[in-house]
């Protein structure tokens, strides 16, 4: 429905072929999303917003820290980023499902999201990418919305810093988390991906108990990187 890098998780559980879809996990790293009804081609683009952002950065092809300025963002950049890396595909896909009469009572889906920290909010969060992840909120309100029916509903968890190729292209963002991964590791609280995404469900999805949401209703995964501890270490690294 996007592009190659659109990557959708479906979990089943199918003891018969009549089984229904009880979860979906939707996760998204690409730069470019022809639009599956108008078939414009978006592309995103990574950048401040309002003013031209001066950064220090690890530059991972040539493993060297350096420092970059970035320019801001335009309003129709900022507009292609939210065509990409927003929620449209997850709203259209949650669609197509329900219209096929495939998703069971209580369905849950999830989209994975990073935030960070005031270290990398100018680049990531005050910026187009950040317009981006508002987006992704709004989608989930609009699916839980629609979702009522069945008892459904779409969360956003929001996880740690993962090392990927989407992570090694936004500039301060490589710096960042190769400090934070030795703070953390030298804390012993480090965790892996799967480790991670083994705590969300059985904390925060399938326990039995309150999750741990901020006021965007977003499940927060991120605790242990935002302790103040680890974060000062970052800081003074």
């Amino acid at each position: 429905m996007a592009a190659a890098a659109l990557y959708v998780a479906a979990y089943l559980r199918w003891p018969t072929l009549a089984s229904q879809i009880d979860l979906l996990v939707y996760s998204l790293a690409s730069p470019v999303r022809q639009h599956p009804r108008t078939g414009v081609l978006h592309r995103s683009a990574i950048k401040p917003i309002g003013q031209t952002y001066h950064v220090k950065t690890l530059n991972v092809d040539r493993g060297v820290v350096q420092e970059v300025d970035l320019e801001p963002a335009t309003t129709e950049e900022i507009a292609a980023t939210v065509a990409v890396m927003g929620g449209e595909d997850w709203e259209f896909w949650v669609d197509a499902l329900h219209a096929a009469g495939v998703l069971a009572p209580g369905f849950k889906t999830m989209s994975y999201t990073y935030i960070g920290t005031d270290l990398t909010w100018p680049i990531y969060w005050h910026a187009t990418l950040g317009k981006a992840k508002e987006d992704l909120d709004r989608a989930a309100r609009a699916i839980t919305k629609r979702l009522a029916a069945l008892k459904g509903e779409a969360r956003i968890a929001v996880l740690k810093f993962v090392v990927s190729q989407a992570s090694s292209a936004i500039p301060v963002v490589p710096l960042y988390g190769s400090l934070l991964y030795r703070v953390m590791k030298d804390a012993g609280v480090h965790e892996t991906t799967i480790e991670q995404i083994d705590r969300l469900f059985r904390t925060q999805v399938y326990a039995g108990t309150p999750q741990r949401l901020d006021n965007e209703q977003r499940i927060r995964m991120d605790d242990i990187e935002l302790t103040d501890a680890i974060q000062a270490d970052v800081k003074r690294r």
